[in-house]
C-alpha cells in the first residue's frame, strides 16, 4: 500500500490548494505544535479594572479558553499547558518547586479541560483561584524550569515550541538581583532549546516598562511585523486576543523553492497561502459496538482470476482515435515531468496587460526565504522596489512540486503598509495570480436583452451610491461552519443550549430601507410597466379556439422504404420513435413477437437488411 500511496499521491491537482500542503524542495513539517500558557498569580492580576473592566486575570483564562476552542477545531493534536507562577500552593512534577502551580500539563486539548477553564472566569472564578491556587511569593526562575521540565517529559517530536507569559507586573522580583539572574539564566537556556519565549504584559497603573527586566526574557522578534505588538500592553481584551492568535499561529509555507533570474542567479523565496477555504471537517465512521474508528482500505482484484494486484502489476491506457494506448509506470512518470519544482523569470508586462478576467484561482504570496539562500532578501526588496516604481508585473513559469505540469503566473508586487502605531498590516511581496492558458478561454455567446436608458442608468447609479460600504473579509464569518462548531461545543461540555451566534451576511433590511428611502420605488416606476406585480405567478396559457379546447396533435410521421433502407444500412433505426417504427412495421407487413423498441429494430432489420 505505500508503494501504491507514492505512485499515485500527486495525481489530483486540487489538493495543492489544501492548507500546509507541502510542495517541491525537501521542505516538510514534521511533528506537533506546542504551548505553554506561563500566568502570574498575583493579587494585582485580579484587580478590576475602571468602568467594570474585567481584571487582567479574568482577560487571560478568556484568552486562554480561546485558544483551546480553536485548538479543537483546527489541530486537535497540538500540545498546550496552563500553568500559574506566584502562587500560594504548589502542585508540579515531583513538586520540586514552591509557588508554580500546573494546572494543565502538556497535553491535547480537549472538552474537560475548557470546562475546567471556565470555571476560573468571572467573579466565581476569581474567587475559586483565590482558594485553589492563591496569590504568594515569585520565582519566575522557578516556573520557566518547571515548564522546561514539562518540554522534556514529552516524548514526541515537536516541530514548534512557544511559551507566552501572562502579566502586568515589569518587575516580578521587586528588584531582587538573584531572582532576577536566575530567571534570565533559565530564559536564556529554554531558548537554546528552542523554545520561544512571548511577553502578553497587560495594562498597569503607571505602565509596563518592558526594558525593566522582560526585555531579557522574551524571544527577539520572528520577523519585522511583530515589533509593534512589543511595544504598548494591552488594555482590551479583543487586543489581547488579536496579539495572542498572531503569535500562536505558525506561519507555514506550502513550498520553498528557487526563483531563478537568470542562469546562477537563484533567490530562495517561500510560498504562502494568505486565504484557505474553510471547511466543515468530514465525519469519522465508528464500530456501532465499542465507537472505535473504522479505517478503511482499498484493493485491487484481477476480474478474472479474482487475484491481488500490486501497483508494479497495473498498467494505464487511454483512448486516442478508437485504440488503446497502454503506458508503462517509467512512461507515465517520464510523461508528467517538465522540470524540477521552482520558478523561472520570462520577462515583464506592463501592469494594465493583467486583466480580471484572468484570474481562474486563488492567488498565494511569495516573500524570501534567507535561511535557505544569503543574500536572498535583498536581492528580492530590489526586484520588488523596481517592479512597484515601474509599475509592471514579472511574468514567470512556476511548477509548484514534482511531477506537476507547468503553469505561467504573474508576480504583482505588493509594498509594506503600516499603521498608525507602526505596525505592519500588509508584508512586502509578491502576490502570485495563476494565468489561463489560450485552452482555458471560453468564447460565449450571451443573451441579447433590451438596453437600460440613461435615465435607468442614473437611477441606478443613486442607489449603488447610497448602498456603498467598507467591505473587509475578515468582519465575515462563515455561519454555517460557526454554528456547526457552537453546536459540537454544546454537546461536548454538555451545555443547555449552543451560543447565539449572529449571522452578518444577513442583509438588514431595515438600515438598507431607509437609506434608499423612494428611490427603489422610483427605479421601478422607470423599468418596470404599472401592472408588473414581482410575487405573482405567470398567468397560465390560454387554449386557442381553433384547437377545440384540445391539445394540438403532431402529424403523423410516414417513411418511404427507401428512407427505411437507408436508416437500417446506416444503423440509425435508434433514433427513430417507437410510434413511428410500429407505423413501418405495419407499412411494410413486418410480423413482430414484442413491442418493445430493439424487438421492432430487430424485425425491420430482418425484413429490409437481406
Amino acid at each position: 500500500m505505500a508503494e501504491w500511496n507514492a505512485y499515485y499521491q500527486n495525481e489530483d491537482e486540487e489538493g495543492e490548494q489544501e492548507e500546509g500542503e507541502q510542495s517541491g524542495g525537501n521542505y516538510k513539517i514534521t511533528g506537533r505544535d506546542s504551548l505553554v500558557f506561563l500566568v502570574d498569580a498575583s493579587k494585582e492580576m485580579f484587580i478590576k479594572g475602571e468602568d467594570g473592566e474585567p481584571s487582567n486575570f479574568d482577560m487571560t483564562m478568556q484568552v486562554v479558553r480561546s485558544v483551546y476552542t480553536s485548538k479543537i477545531i483546527s489541530s486537535d493534536r497540538d500540545l498546550v499547558a496552563l500553568v500559574f507562577y506566584g502562587t500560594e500552593q504548589s502542585k508540579n512534577p515531583r513538586n520540586s518547586f514552591k509557588h508554580v502551580y500546573v494546572y494543565h500539563d502538556l497535553n491535547e486539548p480537549g472538552a474537560k479541560r475548557v470546562q475546567e477553564v471556565d470555571a476560573l472566569r468571572g467573579e466565581k472564578g476569581a474567587k475559586l483561584a483565590t482558594e485553589t491556587i492563591g496569590s504568594g511569593e515569585t520565582s519566575l526562575g522557578d516556573a520557566l524550569w518547571c515548564c522546561a521540565n514539562l518540554y522534556s517529559d514529552i516524548k514526541l517530536r515537536l516541530s514548534h515550541k512557544r511559551l507566552m507569559i501572562f502579566t502586568c507586573r515589569d518587575e516580578p522580583h521587586g528588584g531582587d538581583s538573584v531572582k532576577d539572574r536566575q530567571a534570565r539564566t533559565k530564559a536564556s537556556d529554554l531558548k537554546e532549546t528552542g523554545v520561544v519565549i512571548d511577553l502578553m504584559h497587560l495594562m498597569k497603573p503607571g505602565g509596563f516598562n518592558i526594558s525593566l527586566f522582560f526585555c531579557d526574557i522574551v524571544s527577539p522578534p520572528e520577523d519585522e511585523s511583530e515589533m509593534g505588538l512589543q511595544l504598548q500592553p494591552s488594555d482590551k481584551l479583543e487586543d489581547l486576543q488579536k496579539r495572542v492568535r498572531a503569535k500562536e499561529l505558525k506561519k507555514r509555507a506550502l513550498a520553498r523553492l528557487n526563483l531563478c533570474l537568470g542562469e546562477g542567479i537563484n533567490v530562495a523565496v517561500g510560498i504562502y497561502a494568505t486565504a484557505v477555504a474553510a471547511r466543515k471537517p468530514g465525519s469519522i465512521k465508528l464500530y456501532r459496538e465499542t465507537n472505535e474508528p473504522v479505517r478503511s482500505k482499498t484493493r485491487t482484484f484481477h476480474t478474472q482470476t479474482g487475484s491481488l494486484l500490486l501497483p508494479s502489476e497495473i498498467k494505464k491506457a487511454q483512448y486516442y482515435g478508437g485504440k488503446e494506448i497502454v503506458m508503462e509506470r517509467d512512461e507515465v512518470d517520464a510523461i508528467k515531468k517538465f522540470d524540477d519544482p521552482g520558478l523561472f523569470l520570462i520577462g515583464f508586462k506592463p501592469m494594465e496587460k493583467l486583466k480580471l478576467h484572468h484570474h481562474i484561482r486563488p492567488a498565494v504570496f511569495l516573500y524570501p526565504e534567507e535561511d535557505e539562500v544569503k543574500g536572498s532578501s535583498c536581492l528580492f526588496s530590489a526586484l520588488l522596489k523596481k517592479c512597484s516604481e515601474r509599475n509592471v508585473f514579472a511574468l514567470c513559469r512556476f511548477i509548484s512540486r514534482r511531477n506537476y505540469p507547468p503553469r505561467f503566473v504573474a508576480l504583482l508586487p505588493q509594498n509594506e503598509e503600516l499603521d498608525e502605531g507602526k505596525a505592519q498590516i500588509t508584508p512586502p511581496g509578491f502576490n502570485v495570480i495563476y494565468l489561463p492558458f489560450a485552452d482555458d478561454f471560453r468564447t460565449l455567446d450571451p443573451p441579447q436583452f433590451p438596453l437600460a436608458s440613461q435615465t435607468q442608468v442614473d437611477k441606478m447609479k443613486e442607489i449603488v451610491s447610497k448602498l456603498r460600504f467598507k467591505y473587509r473579509s475578515e468582519g465575515f464569518e462563515n455561519p454555517v461552519i460557526q454554528q456547526h462548531f457552537r453546536n459540537l461545543e454544546a454537546l461536548a461540555l454538555d451545555m443547555m443550549a449552543p451560543e447565539e451566534i449572529e449571522d452578518l451576511i444577513m442583509p438588514k433590511v431595515d438600515q438598507i430601507d431607509q437609506r434608499l428611502g423612494p428611490l427603489v420605488q422610483e427605479f421601478k416606476d422607470l423599468v418596470y410597466p404599472a401592472y408588473y406585480n414581482p410575487e405573482s405567478k405567470p398567468a397560465a396559457k390560454r387554449k386557442t379556439a381553433d384547437t377545440g379546447g384540445g391539445a394540438e396533435k403532431k402529424p403523423k410521421v410516414e417513411l418511404t422504404e427507401d428512407e427505411l433502407k437507408a436508416h437500417v444500412q446506416n444503423g440509425t433505426l435508434a433514433k427513430l420513435t417507437v410510434p413511428v417504427l410500429k407505423d413501418a412495421c405495419k407499412q411494410f407487413g413486418v410480423r413482430t413477437t414484442g413491442t418493445k423498441k430493439q424487438e421492432l429494430i430487430d424485425a425491420l432489420i430482418a425484413r429490409l437488411g437481406s
